[in-house]
């Protein structure tokens, strides 16, 4: 199968500097709030991980906040991608806004959220996602659909609707020490602005395309 007579061009709105915002989190609200009222999830973004040798992982996950200079989401502890963060302490994350032809790159290093936000959060969720959530040996195998669903049903039964966050799961804090924003634009000359963290606070550069 070949596709190398796929493609496409890009015809997004400059990205310059005399636009851009000075801090790279004030650029994300820019740019999220437009996503947010045309994307299907605005909110998706691919989390890379890592292992302490080098072997890399991705998948997608939902971003829950931006605040007090972090991304926020929340996982099983217990799962592969935890794991890889427990380890490493850093991660990168990935939006891409296709309607806008755009992409945010953010990497940083990572911590858990305090106990008391992750358990205000899980009381949010809906009751089956916390029923699942219990449930879930997350990235480890199991023997059939059906043994998943039966302990979602012994979870049930023994919680009903009061069903307290596991202690295997929480949320992380991305805060970030690199951002950079793409902008598709026409003949591949791509629009990209990279901000770096330093001692006197965010460098701003244009990066080729």
């Amino acid at each position: 199968m070949s596709l190398r007579s796929v493609r496409r061009e890009y015809r997004g709105s400059p990205l310059d500097e005399s636009g851009a915002a000075s801090d790279p989190f004030e650029q994300f609200a820019r740019w999220f709030a437009e996503a947010r009222a045309t994307e299907f999830d605005a909110t998706a973004m691919a989390l890379a991980t890592a292992t302490p040798d080098g072997r890399p992982s991705a998948r997608m996950v939902l971003l829950k906040g931006v605040e007090a200079g972090a991304f926020v989401f929340f996982t099983n502890y217990d799962s592969r991608k935890a794991r890889e963060i427990e380890g490493t302490q850093r991660a990168a994350l990935l939006f891409y806004w296709p309607t806008f032809e755009r992409q945010v790159r953010v990497e940083g290093p990572v911590t858990r959220v305090s106990a008391t936000e992750s358990d205000e959060y899980f009381a949010e969720r809906p009751l089956e996602s916390r029923w699942s959530a219990v449930a879930s040996a997350q990235s480890r195998p199991v023997a059939a659909r059906e043994a998943l669903e039966a302990e979602v049903a012994r979870v049930r039964a023994e919680h009903g609707e009061n069903v307290p966050r596991p202690p295997f799961w929480g949320g992380y804090r991305v805060s970030p020490d690199a951002f950079e924003f793409w902008q598709g634009r026409e003949s591949r000359l791509h629009d990209r602005l990279a901000y770096t963290l330093s001692a006197g606070g965010w460098r701003r550069q244009r990066l080729a395309p």
